[in-house]
């Protein structure tokens, strides 16, 4: 049985497509006759036999959607048959019949040309995977009907899944008269798979059976997951379930199609009861309407209006024969007989360009033929009903708005988007199942361990047994006590014992089957990641390089040794600048910064040399001097201090060196490396930091390291080996005459593999945090790996030295401070000479540029108070000599004024 409604039109027949437009204006036909191939025992057939017969009632009723014309129906009964569909098809065609409704065969709907008018399952597996995704899940069991209908169905569901990285993880297909005993069969299998999430894309004949037998073998209970195609919703509507057919799909999650309410949907449910009363076949239980029934109805009043549209446009029902089938006449079959509608291919297209609105909303078809807006309602099954949680649709997912709401809207993929109401899950529980349990079939986990040859402290097999230890199994094995089920297992030892095995071999070897998983010293890296998923790393190990260092005794230099060069040029340099800011802001004010030009020079170095020791003696008098001054003895007191605690540090604490910096220097040098046979490290080598695989060595054991850093590069050894943290601190934890020199260059950590997708890599990763957090990861790593290392002896390696980087602030603070000192200084000098010595300048005559430069620099190096005494006498001399003119003005003006007789009366007229 397919569960999806379908209009068929026998267009064509062996390649033979005709129109059937003619030029002359025909009356419309008394009638059309119209099929409908039904399967009447079958809960969808039972509801769609009612709604196509009521719809054809409407039709014909109403005299405006035909114009006259009526729609003349016949009924066939395939009995879930495909080849009876076929049949029945066939035999439609010598009926003169243009369409035919409702085949819910695939064989039968696929034999003539068919358009869908109901919701394409492709949609209703992506609301599936969509649900399966959003709470987390990986893998699913999908039990389906075993025809195709059923297997389409699931490849569907297979590549919506793989979208989501999820896959179906086992099959269980049921042919359509599978027995009660055949689906126990089935389920026992079903039960000893990992996956606890299983898809029932079924009959719904025996869809029920399925439950009714898993809740007998106790697989309807906590933990478990059941996810229902819509054959269940329709189930759920048309028929009334008995009670313990409900009791058998408690929590059971459904799909149904979205329909929105309308006034025709309301209109059209509330007719049902009258419209069912007294139909025979239904016992003493009606059925309810369901979607499939909106839909059937729907369609015949799409092809009803497609038919008006033909006919409006000049279309002709007439029919015609092939002269092939002409050749047939006389068989028992009566092929002859089969007629071809002329104006099947103008119905079609009117079909598919129809827009209209039913019970079910808005009938529009997308290009591809399918209806547009798909949406599905999500059930949950709770008690004696259901439960609506949420919606999906093609448009935005998972959501608790209703779809008409959604399009109003820019479409939401983000997963924050993505909501669905609480789910009651089977077992009546409200929270979420984890999905899955160890495969309870026998089978043991077959996890891959390295056999090594070195460094047996982290993994290492018992000779003789097929036990091992190490930090790496301690590790694993108080993981897999903490958590809440059993993991049976089995440890299979990978290497040949003679060589270190590679872990990245062992890696691909899980996605080839080999292994179910991998323990023990395996380094998390890019390319492995591409190939298994890790849990959460239990140790961090990235790479560093250890290097033969020797001790390096104090020499009469040992001073010097707490700054660079650079740092001390800088510095040097500062106390020079410093000084002579200091003496351009104080000369003009301070007799200390006064004097002959090598007097002034020696009071600068000394000056500036000196507040290394706080000891100056000079005092500042200026505003901008003193500023300066506390800005530079802040820097010097950090360096002084930095100074004198690395110079404490270097004298007190024996210091090691070595020719080898770090991998930079190794990288530019020609000297060969080692490396540890198996390990990543010689890829990362050549790949990541292009050193030529011809300078790389491999070494096997830690004696190996030692004799190769011994002999050095001259004498066949190495330069420097390159290895894991974890590794090396092991090593040198015995050999205090080399060093790990250099930063960590890479920054990984060790970490169990699994397959991809994995939920038990999930699980041992929550495992192993709750070894850190409770201190159990720390002492197991104290039992395997804690030595009395050469590091805690005292001696470093000489990579502390004081640099300029890590003072080049204070330097920048103290460089802004003296540059805005001296722009203050010099606007302030500015104004002062143009005060003082502009007017002069213009008045004498010497007011070219070349003069007043020399004017002004002549300015700057007098000392202020003369400068303002000098301007002080120049402006009382000025009065003065104002006062005189003026006097002697007056006194010429009344010798003039006075008469030759000097006459007081003369005067007084005057």
């Amino acid at each position: 049985m397919n569960l999806i409604w379908v209009l068929v039109l026998v267009v064509c027949y062996n390649g033979v497509c005709l129109n059937g437009v003619t030029t002359n204006v025909t009356t419309r036909p008394p009638f059309v006759n119209i099929g409908a191939l039904l399967s009447y025992n079958s809960t969808i057939g039972k509801v769609a036999k009612v709604a196509i017969q009521a719809a054809v009632d409407d039709v014909n009723s109403d005299p405006s959607v035909l114009g006259g014309t009526k729609l003349r129906l016949q009924m066939q009964n395939t009995n879930n048959s495909g080849f009876l569909g076929i049949v029945e098809s066939l035999k439609f065609m010598e009926t003169d019949t243009v369409a035919i409704i409702g085949p819910q065969s695939s064989v039968t709907a696929h034999f003539p040309y068919f358009i869908m008018t109901s919701r394409n399952d492709l949609y209703q597996m992506a609301a599936i995977a969509e649900i399966v995704d959003y709470y987390g899940w990986r893998e699913v069991i999908a039990i389906y009907g075993d025809d195709d209908y059923g297997r389409n169905g699931i490849a569907a569901l297979s590549d919506k899944l793989a979208e989501r990285r999820c896959k179906i993880s086992y099959k269980a297909p049921l042919t359509p008269t599978a027995t009660q005993q055949e689906i126990t069969d089935l389920l026992v299998e079903v039960a000893l798979t990992e996956s606890r999430i299983l898809v029932v894309h079924t009959f719904s004949s025996w869809g029920p059976v399925v439950f009714s037998v898993a809740q007998h073998l106790g697989m309807m209970g906590p933990g478990y997951v059941w996810i229902a195609t819509n054959w269940l919703s329709t189930l759920l509507e048309t028929d009334h379930l008995s009670s313990d057919t409900l009791d058998d799909i408690q929590g059971v999650l459904t799909l149904r199609m979205y329909t929105p309410e309308s006034e025709l949907k309301r209109k059209f449910i509330s007719r049902w009861s009258n419209l069912t009363r007294g139909t025979t076949g239904y016992g003493l239980n009606p059925i309810g309407p369901s979607t499939y029934g909106l839909y059937a109805y729907d369609t015949v009043w799409l092809l009803a209006r497609a038919i008006n549209a033909f006919l409006d446009q000049g279309g002709n029902i007439s029919f015609s024969t092939e002269s092939r089938l002409a050749k047939l006449r006389g068989g028992s079959l009566h092929l002859d007989a089969m007629n071809i509608f002329n104006g099947g291919e103008l119905l079609r297209e009117n079909i598919l360009q129809a827009n209209m609105t039913g019970v079910t909303g808005q009938l529009k078809f997308n290009p591809d033929g399918n209806l547009i807006n798909p949406a599905y309602e999500v059930i949950n099954v709770i008690g004696n009903g259901i439960r609506k949680i949420g919606y999906w649709t093609n448009y935005s997912g998972l959501s608790v708005t209703p779809p008409g709401t959604l399009y109003s809207n820019p479409p939401n993929r983000s997963s924050s988007s993505q909501n669905l109401y609480s789910v009651l899950w089977p077992g009546q529980t409200a929270q979420k199942p984890r999905g899955w349990v160890f495969p309870n079939n026998g089978r043991h986990l077959r996890i891959g361990v390295p056999n090594r040859v070195s460094y047996r402290d982290f993994v290492s097999q018992v000779p003789g047994t097929d036990m091992f230890t190490g930090y790496c199994i301690d590790v694993f094995t108080a993981a897999i006590n903490l958590l809440p089920y059993a993991v049976p297992y089995k440890l299979i030892p990978y290497g040949d014992g003679i060589d270190n095995p590679s872990g990245t071999e062992l890696v691909r070897l899980i996605t080839a089957g080999v292994y179910d998983a991998a323990i023990g010293d395996i380094a998390i890296i890019t390319n492995r990641t591409r190939m298994a998923d890790f849990t959460q790393p239990y140790i961090e190990s990235g790479l560093v390089v250890v290097a033969p260092v020797k001790k390096m005794n104090s020499s009469a230099w040992s001073f010097l040794k707490p700054f660079t060069r650079q740092m001390w040029g800088v510095t040097a340099l500062f106390f020079i600048i410093v000084g002579a800011v200091v003496w351009i802001l104080e000369h003009r004010l301070n007799d200390d910064f006064r004097g002959p030009p090598r007097r002034q020079l020696i009071t600068i170095l000394w000056f500036s040399f000196s507040t290394w020791f706080f000891a100056h003696r000079e005092n500042t008098i200026s505003t901008l001097g003193r500023f300066v001054l506390i800005i530079w003895l802040f820097v010097v007191l950090i360096i002084n201090s930095s100074y004198t605690a690395s110079l404490t540090s270097i004298l007190t604490v024996q210091q090691l060196t070595s020719p080898i910096k770090g991998i930079d220097s190794l990288i530019s040098s020609k000297d060969p490396i080692g490396y540890q046979q198996g390990s990543f490290t010689r890829d990362y080598l050549i790949n990541e930091l292009g050193i030529h695989k011809s300078r790389l060595i491999s070494l096997k054991m830690p004696e190996d390291y030692a004799k190769a850093l011994k002999d050095g590069p001259h004498k066949g050894g190495v330069a420097a080996v390159v290895d894991e943290r974890a590794y090396l601190e092991l090593f040198l934890s015995n050999q205090c005459e080399f060093s790990i020199v250099g930063r960590e260059f890479t920054k990984n950590g060790w970490g169990f593999a699994f397959p991809r997708d994995s939920p038990l890599a999930v699980d041992l990763s929550t495992a192993i945090l709750k070894l850190s957090e409770n201190g159990d990861l720390q002492r197991i790593h104290d039992k395997w790996l804690l030595r009395s290392a050469c590091s805690s002896q005292g001696a470093k390696l000489e990579v502390d030295r004081l640099d300029l980087r890590s003072f080049w602030g204070l330097y920048l603070i103290c460089g802004i401070a003296c540059l805005l000192a001296l722009f203050i200084y010099f606007l302030k000098m500015v104004r002062q000479f143009s005060r003082h010595y502009s007017p002069e300048l213009d008045s004498s005559g010497r007011g070219s540029t070349s003069a007043r430069l020399q004017t002004f620099l002549s300015f700057v190096d007098e000392k202020e108070q003369e400068v303002k005494s000098r301007s002080k006498r120049r402006q009382l001399e000025m009065a003065s000599n104002r006062n005189e003119s003026m006097d002697n003005y007056s006194s010429k003006r009344r010798h003039i004024e006075s008469p030759p007789d000097g006459s007081p009366q003369a005067s007084n007229e005057a």
